[in-house]
């Protein structure tokens, strides 16, 4: 099976929902540790790495998805 590649900024969707319902979540801190911040509502956790991989399901939006999308929605 092939490690689960993500970075900085990426939307992912974990295998268990947050309590206020939704999945998807943002990386907001890297390290041993990794913070993660719900996408509806902002609430904010921190997990061990390890655990981190292993409630993550799949990368949603990689982070240079998200800028580029920013940049074109900025330039119109």
């Amino acid at each position: 099976m092939e490690p689960k590649v993500f970075q900085l900024g990426d939307i992912v969707q974990m295998k268990k929902p947050h309590p206020c319902g939704a999945n998807e979540m943002e990386i907001i801190r890297m390290g041993m540790d990794i913070r993660i911040k719900c996408v509806k509502c902002k609430h904010s956790i921190l997990l061990p790495r390890a655990k981190f991989e292993k409630s993550m399901k799949k990368v949603l939006r990689p982070a240079s998805e998200q800028s580029e999308d920013h940049r074109t929605e900025s330039d119109s």
